[in-house]
Order: C-alpha cells, then sequence, then structure tokens
C-alpha cells in the first residue's frame, strides 16, 4: 500500500514545536510508516536543526506531490513569515502567534484539498494568538471553524485505552451539571461513529460520575436520572454501549481489552486515567472532521524552548497515530 502522507504544522515557533519535529523527523521508522511534510518557516525548522544536531536538509517545494520523502530530508511549504532579527525562543510573540495560526490554516487546506491524508498538530500558546488578535484560543475551536464542524469530538489513545471526553475545559460544577440524559446520548453516538471513523471495533463504555456510580442514588442522582436512561435509549437503537461503569475500574479495564473505549465524563477523569498511565505517550485525536488529526498533548514548553532537551516521543507517537489511522479514517460522519 502506498504510505499515508502526514502534514505536520510547525506550532508556534517560539516554543518546542520546531525542535520536537526535527527530532522526530530524525527517526527513520517515520519514514518507513509515512511521508511526513511540513508547513512552517524554513529559517525556524534549521535554526532547530541546527540546535537539535539533527543530520538532516529541508527541501521547500511549492506543492506537495512535488516532494522526494526521502528519510534525511524534511519536504515542506516555507511560508518564511518569521523575522529571524526578531526571533526569540520562549517568548510570547505577536509575530510567533500569527505564524502558528498560519501553518495550522494552511495544513487544514492541504488536508481540506485530499493532498495530505491526516495531520500531526505541534503546540501553540493561547497568550501568543492573543497577542496576534488571532480569535481563537485554541487547535480545537481553530479547527472547527476552518473545517466547519460546530463540536469537534476529542479522544485520547494511549496503549490500548482510548477515552473520548463530554465535557472539555469548564468548571467542575457546570461539567457536572452537563451531565444530562441528551448530552450523554449524543455524546455516545458520536463516539461510536467517531470509532467507526477509525476502523476500532468494540463496546463503549461509559463511565460514572459519582463514586461507584452513585450506588443507585446514595450519593448522587445522575447515574440514575440521567447517564443509564441514555445508555439504555443508546443499546434500543442498536449501538454497542455499557456501563455506567465506576471510574476507579472502567479504565483499567478498557486497557486490558474488555472494552474499545470509554466515554470520561469531564476533564479531568479521562486525563488523570491516560495520563498516569503514560505522559509522553497520551495523544490526542480530533474526530468528526472531514480530515483525521493527532496532537501531541502537552504545550510549548517555552522555559526549555531552544536549549535541545524537549523530549520528542510525543511527537513520534502522534505521528504515527496519524499513519496508522489514516488508511481507514473515513470522511462520513454520519456512522
Amino acid at each position: 500500500m502506498t504510505k499515508p502522507i502526514i502534514g505536520i504544522s510547525l506550532g508556534d515557533p517560539s516554543g518546542i514545536g520546531p525542535e520536537i519535529v526535527a527530532k522526530a523527523l530524525s527517526e527513520k521508522e517515520i519514514y518507513d510508516i509515512c511521508n511526513p511534510f511540513l508547513v512552517g518557516d524554513k529559517n525556524v525548522i534549521e535554526k532547530a536543526i541546527g540546535i537539535t544536531e539533527s543530520n538532516l536538509k529541508v527541501n521547500v517545494v511549492e506543492k506537495v506531490q512535488d516532494s522526494n520523502f526521502t528519510f534525511g530530508t524534511i519536504d515542506m511549504i516555507n511560508l518564511n513569515n518569521v523575522d529571524m532579527s526578531k526571533f526569540h525562543f520562549g517568548q510570547v510573540s505577536a509575530m510567533c502567534g500569527r505564524a502558528a495560526f498560519e501553518y495550522i490554516k494552511r495544513v487544514v487546506e492541504l488536508a481540506m484539498d485530499g493532498e495530505v491524508d491526516a495531520i500531526a498538530t505541534t503546540p501553540i500558546n493561547k497568550e501568543s494568538l492573543r497577542v496576534a488578535k488571532v480569535p481563537y484560543i485554541g487547535h480545537t475551536e481553530i479547527l472547527a471553524d476552518l473545517s466547519g464542524v460546530e463540536d469537534p469530538l476529542t479522544m485520547f489513545e494511549v496503549r490500548n485505552l482510548r477515552v473520548f471526553f463530554l465535557t472539555r475545559h469548564m468548571p467542575l460544577r457546570e461539567a457536572c451539571e452537563a451531565v444530562t440524559y441528551d448530552r450523554v446520548l449524543d455524546y455516545i453516538i458520536r463516539s461510536i461513529g467517531a470509532m467507526k471513523q477509525l476502523n476500532v471495533e468494540g463496546t463503549l463504555a461509559v463511565a460514572g460520575l459519582n463514586p461507584h456510580s452513585g450506588e443507585h442514588g446514595l450519593f448522587g442522582n445522575e447515574e440514575v436520572e440521567h447517564v443509564a436512561p441514555a445508555i439504555e435509549e443508546a443499546k434500543r437503537r442498536g449501538y454497542d454501549v455499557a456501563g455506567p461503569i465506576g471510574a476507579d475500574s472502567v479504565f483499567h479495564q478498557a486497557l486490558n481489552g474488555k472494552y474499545a473505549a470509554v466515554l470520561s465524563l469531564y476533564h479531568d477523569q479521562g486525563h488523570i486515567a491516560t495520563k498516569t498511565l503514560d505522559f509522553e505517550r497520551t495523544i490526542s485525536i480530533t474526530n468528526s472532521m472531514p480530515f483525521l488529526r493527532t496532537s501531541v498533548d502537552h504545550g510549548t514548553a517555552f522555559d526549555i524552548a531552544g536549549k535541545n532537551i524537549a523530549n520528542a516521543i510525543s511527537m513520534i507517537e502522534a505521528i504515527k497515530l496519524a499513519a496508522k489511522y489514516a488508511p481507514f479514517f473515513t470522511k462520513n460522519t454520519s456512522l
């Protein structure tokens, strides 16, 4: 089979993105499984190559199809949007915030046009976006707008554990209030649709919100009034779903293969489970869009940027996961 082309956005130039890209593309295993293609700034990636002492060359092309895809050479589109006389690692910068957004925009365009088979993104900085007057707070919001998808669905994967999230960035009190029958049912349907997009077979487990899933209402009624009825309705409609299952055991059971994925009911519930298992190899997958996107799940790390101490494991895993799922990914989000 033809190896999938994975579009990579350079991220905020002031952060560790350029370094981890250089380190990741120094690994031959990446080229064994896919054809990586970078969207960024040539001067920035060459600076990162020097810092990391990577034995890499840069091949600037106008179109993806002009690439060589040869190990030892980074094929890229050069947006040439960083003034190196004003560039510094580890600093909030309007120039770099704007550049990071432009990399994402271009790689999304390549994905929407079918020139790359999936995208893997590197970290961006919310403060840099703000001072650049980019009207988004993060990757998910940018991707949602550029792809025309109102509410992209996040899934984490680490080893054999996959986790979807009913709620993301909101206060815990509000997250508990968001556990409603309609929302749980909707996310069960969407999560199973995303599993089909990725060719993942098996049962989706829904985690409980309260300790021991509330013990039939002894300490919390959310499971009785909302979660369990939504699961039963999903089953009635033919969806392969189980639960609610206590959060203190469901992630372990999924890791060991009993369930194909877990629907976490709030942000930290699933984040703690995955990141405690393996922080650096926990990869974020954004579903429900016309293209597949994976991402490192860490920030720009301004405090270590430019010092050649950033670990590239997460970037390597993000590219590998994009390559793993790209051949199976379907744009039919109605599955």
